[in-house]
C-alpha cells in the first residue's frame, strides 16, 4: 500500500491548479493554466462578459490614478514652501522650474540656469519685469516684443531677453509669447492687478525688483533693466559708456552724463557686475528703510550724493535723452532714437494709446527714403494721453508721510 506522502504527492498532481478568482480581490488575474483541453478537465473558459468587466474596471482604475496625480502635481506648482524641507522631486513640481521642464530643485538653481540660456557671449541679459496687469493679449508687452521686431538692428536681441513674472498668469504668458521666463512669485503681496503709481502695492514691486536684481549681481551676470513700457528701436550697447559701472536713464538730462544732479528714471539701466555694484544695490535696498514711502527713483535721487557711492568707488552715468527718451523729454531726433519710454503716465488706457501712437511713428519713419530721413521730417506725436499733470497728484509721498516731516521741522 502506498505511503500517504506518495499518495498526498499523486492528489497534488491530479488535480490542476484553480481557476477561481478571490473573492477579496476581484480585479486579480487568473492564474496560468496548464496546455490543455478545457472540455477534457470539466472546466469552461471564462464568458466574454466577464472578461469586458474586468478590463473595464482596471482601465477605470488606471484613469483616476493618473487624473489625481496630475491635479496634485498641478495645484502645487506654485506654492511657496522652504526647499529644506521636502524632497527634490517635490521641489521641481512646486517651483516654477517644473513647468519648464528643467531639472532645477530650486529657484536659485532654475535662475542660474535661465540666465545662463539668455546670457550673451560676456555674460550679459536683458531684464525685464511683468504682471498680469501687463501681459494679456493686446497689452503692454505684446507693444514690447513688437519694437524689438520692428526696431532696426533690435531682433536678436530677444535672444537674450528674460522676462521675471511677478505672478502666475504673467508666468503662463510669458511662456506663450518668448523663450526666457522667471517666475518670481512673492507670497506677501499680489502683483496681479495694476500697480498704480505711488501706491503700496507699486513700492512693493518696486523694492521687490531692486532686491531681485542684486542677486542677479551677485551671480555673475551683467543687465540691462528694461521696463516694459519701453519701446526698443535701436541697439543701446552702441551708446554705453565702457568705463561706468552704473548707467541710467533719465526723465530729464541736463547735457552732462557725469551730472548728479541729471533727473535719473528707474525704469532702464545698464550695470555692470562688480563688487562695487553689488554693495551699490545693497545700499540702494537699504535706503528704503531710510527714506519709508519712497520709490526706488526717488531714494535713488537722495543716495547719489551719499559719501558712501564715493567711498565704494561707484562710476554713474547718466544717459542722453537723445538717445534713451521718454513721454518726459522725448528724443527729437528718430535717426537716433535707441529707446522711448512711456514714463510721466498714469493709467493703463493713457499709456496703451502712446506706446501705439509712438509705435505707427516709428513705422512712418522707417517706410521713408532716406534722404528723407535725413531731414527728420516726421517727428514724435506722442505724449498725447499721457502728461505731466496726469502725474502731479501721485509723484508725492502720502499725506501721513508730508505731516510725520512737518513734525520734524
Amino acid at each position: 500500500m502506498a505511503s500517504p506522502r506518495l499518495l498526498a504527492r499523486y492528489h497534488r498532481r491530479r488535480y490542476p491548479p484553480s481557476t477561481a478568482v478571490s473573492a477579496c480581490c476581484p480585479f486579480a488575474p487568473p492564474r496560468p493554466l496548464p496546455l490543455r483541453d478545457c472540455s477534457s478537465a470539466g472546466m469552461s473558459p471564462p464568458k466574454p462578459s466577464t472578461l469586458i468587466r474586468r478590463a473595464a474596471c482596471l482601465f477605470t482604475l488606471l484613469t483616476l490614478s493618473l487624473l489625481m496625480l496630475y491635479t496634485a502635481t498641478d495645484s502645487i506648482r506654485f506654492l511657496d514652501l522652504p526647499s529644506a524641507s521636502l524632497s527634490s522631486a517635490i521641489l521641481v513640481r512646486i517651483f516654477p522650474s517644473y513647468l519648464n521642464n528643467s531639472p532645477s530643485t530650486n529657484p536659485m538653481q532654475h535662475l542660474k540656469e535661465v540666465l545662463g540660456n539668455a546670457s550673451m557671449g560676456n555674460n550679459t541679459v536683458i531684464l525685464t519685469t511683468l504682471n498680469d496687469a501687463w501681459a494679456s493679449t493686446n497689452s503692454v508687452v505684446d507693444l514690447f516684443l513688437k519694437s524689438f521686431m520692428l526696431g532696426d538692428g533690435t531682433h536678436w536681441l530677444l535672444d537674450h531677453l528674460v522676462i521675471i513674472a511677478l505672478d502666475k498668469k504673467a508666468y503662463n504668458r510669458c511662456q506663450a509669447v518668448h523663450k526666457h521666463c522667471f517666475s518670481l512669485v512673492t507670497g506677501d503681496v499680489d502683483f496681479q492687478e495694476e500697480a498704480y503709481f505711488m501706491t503700496p502695492n507699486y513700492l512693493k514691486m518696486m523694492w521687490r525688483r531692486i532686491d531681485f536684481l542684486r542677486s542677479v549681481l551677485e551671480l555673475g551676470y551683467d543687465f540691462v533693466f528694461t521696463d516694459t513700457d519701453i519701446m526698443w528701436f535701436r541697439d543701446p550697447f552702441l551708446q554705453f559708456f565702457p568705463d561706468a559701472d552704473f548707467q541710467i536713464a533719465c526723465d530729464h538730462f541736463f547735457g552732462d552724463p557725469d551730472d548728479l544732479n541729471n533727473m535719473p528714471n528707474g525704469g532702464f539701466n545698464y550695470v555692470k557686475s562688480n563688487n562695487r555694484s553689488i554693495a551699490f544695490y545693497k545700499f540702494w535696498y537699504a535706503s528704503h528703510e531710510t527714506y519709508p514711502g519712497y520709490h526706488d527713483q526717488d531714494v535713488f535721487n537722495k543716495i547719489k550724493f551719499d559719501p558712501l557711492i564715493s567711498d565704494i568707488g561707484l562710476k554713474i552715468k547718466f544717459l542722453d535723452t537723445a538717445y534713451f527718451g521718454g513721454l518726459c523729454e522725448p528724443s527729437k531726433d528718430l535717426n537716433l532714437v535707441c529707446t522711448m519710454h512711456a514714463n510721466c503716465c498714469y493709467g493703463m488706457d493713457s499709456k496703451l494709446h502712446d506706446l501705439k501712437i509712438m509705435l505707427q511713428d516709428w513705422r512712418a519713419f522707417t517706410s521713408l527714403p532716406p534722404d528723407l530721413k535725413n531731414e527728420s521730417v516726421i517727428s514724435w506725436r506722442v505724449p498725447q494721453n499721457c502728461s505731466l499733470h496726469s502725474l502731479r497728484h501721485f509723484d508725492s509721498p502720502s499725506p501721513e508721510i508730508n505731516v510725520e516731516r512737518e513734525e520734524e521741522n
